[in-house]
């Protein structure tokens, strides 16, 4: 068959990147040909994202993919929660706001929320994890404004790049289901609650469409794309998260999937939602995945802790940090990385010491507390899953960023005490490539899709060997006061 090349353009809450995958009948390559930075930007209204700089690198990428062969699709994916409310003629009403900005995502707003709407029905609706920097949170935060009287549709980042690229707008149900304004089922927006909410029910009167959904061509007045003028352009997984589960060789097993990068994102694929009891008051989230499956989860904090570090100490490498946190005592303090004193940019150290209440002490032990806090965390999500799934969950495997960590890898095999297994680092690019060939009839199952993966990128192998990981995660939780108990 002759090679199929499609571009991947894939969002980050801290970079961007797109991709060539090449497909031979037999494998999938990936090339990334165009990496850049997603700087945030303080205005005097806030934290925002700068949509249009994005754009501008996304179509620099698109031209360095389409330098090198014709392309045979896009497919664009970013991360979750964040949106453009649009004017009726498909305008954007001010720049999106960023979900760390301090006065939107806030104890305060959710409590406003749940004064209108309950918790137990908004999750026996959306089944999605209470979280303050969630769409329906922060839409109600946005609700008076200027922009929500005159909001016509809804954009959540990978429908904005689509539209800004072909001109058609289409709201992705990855994606859209995290905004916790999805029924849990099917693909129609919960637009009574929107209105009870104070939201404007106007962006919620349409219907999602799953992934592999042709847009249209790049414009031409795109002509920053270069070469990729004319290309077709197709929904892939939307959610950043879902299309590197797409690539998750053992997703579907019954092996748990860690998404790993500016968040942790811990999971099942599911073939229906866990809207009872037990997964809301684990505060467990049901968002889609491909081929109609759900991605039973937790949103653990991840990397931006070393982020946030890593910039507060003047940039120091990553691996730097790393090396200097193997040698670090395995006896260091212990935190919940899901405070949320932390969720907010600034200062990290301090605030993490205020967690331990101890002192700020050296990098080393800063990063190796962050690591084996993380991995403790990542214990009693894996525990709260095997509950509400009654399975029994003996391989976690690793995607993303996190998966060239080898300390991190060993620290969540030992405190967990299950196998872990390592790659690939690219998934979301890989993921978005494999919905893509799917989209155009070169793949039929998830199956198919799942074996491809698997070929594409060895996995790194991690087995639990240190025998205090139990002792560890005990001390985490009398430390943090977690547990994971049945609940009727």
């Amino acid at each position: 068959m002759a090679e199929r090349r499609l571009a991947a353009v894939d969002l980050g809450a801290g970079s961007g990147r797109v991709a060539v995958g090449r497909f031979d009948g037999a494998r999938v390559d990936l090339e990334v040909v165009h990496r850049f930075g997603n700087r945030p930007l303080w205005l005097p209204d806030g934290l925002h994202w700068n949509l249009p700089q994005l754009f501008a690198d996304t179509l620099a990428g698109l031209a360095a993919a389409a330098q090198l062969a014709p392309l045979h699709g896009i497919g664009v994916d970013a991360w979750g929660c964040d949106y453009a409310l649009l004017d009726e003629s498909d305008r954007m009403l001010g720049l999106p706001y960023h979900y760390r900005d301090p006065a939107r995502s806030s104890a305060a707003i959710v409590a406003r929320a749940f004064e209108r709407v309950g918790r137990r029905e908004l999750y026996a609706r959306t089944g999605i994890q209470t979280m303050p920097i969630n769409t329906i949170f922060q839409l109600v935060a946005e609700a008076g404004s200027a922009a929500a009287a005159a909001a016509h549709r809804i954009a959540l980042i990978p429908d904005l790049i689509g539209l800004w690229l072909t001109g058609t707008l289409a709201n992705e149900v990855t994606a859209a289901s995290s905004t916790g304004l999805l029924e849990a089922r099917g693909l129609r927006w919960a637009a009574d609650l929107a209105e009870r909410l104070g939201i404007p029910a106007g962006p919620f009167g349409g219907e999602a469409v799953p992934p592999g959904v042709e847009l249209g061509s790049v414009l031409p007045g795109n002509s920053a794309a270069g070469d990729a003028v004319g290309a077709t352009v197709r929904t892939v997984a939307g959610h950043d998260t879902a299309s590197a589960f797409a690539a998750a060789a053992t997703a579907g097993t019954g092996a748990a999937v860690l998404s790993s990068g500016t968040w942790s994102l811990l999971g099942l694929e599911l073939p229906e939602p866990e809207l009872g009891t037990r997964a809301e008051a684990f505060n467990l989230t049901n968002e889609r995945g491909i081929g109609g499956t759900t991605r039973l989860l937790r949103n653990v904090m991840g990397m931006w802790l070393i982020e946030e570090c890593r910039r507060e100490w003047g940039g120091p490498t990553y691996e730097e940090l790393y090396r200097a946190a193997e040698s670090a005592s395995g006896d260091v303090p212990l935190f919940d990385p899901d405070d949320e004193s932390l969720l907010h940019p600034g200062a990290m150290t301090p605030r993490i010491a205020a967690l331990w209440s101890e002192p700020v002490a050296d990098r080393a032990t800063v990063v190796r507390s962050i690591l084996l806090s993380l991995a403790c965390k990542y214990r009693v999500v894996l525990e709260q899953l095997e509950v509400v799934s009654a399975r029994r969950i003996d391989t976690v495997q690793v995607v993303g960023g996190g998966a060239h960590n080898r300390l991190l890898c060993q620290l969540t095999a030992d405190v967990t005490q299950r196998e872990v297994l390592a790659g690939p680092e690219e998934a979301t690019l890989l993921g978005n490539v494999l919905v893509q060939l799917q989209a155009i009839g070169e793949l039929g199952t998830i199956e198919e899709m799942r074996e491809l993966a698997a070929a594409a990128v060895p996995l790194t192998r991690y087995e639990p060997h240190d025998a205090g990981g139990l002792a560890t995660y005990e001390r985490f939780l009398e430390r943090t006061g977690a547990a994971v108990e049945e609940i009727a």
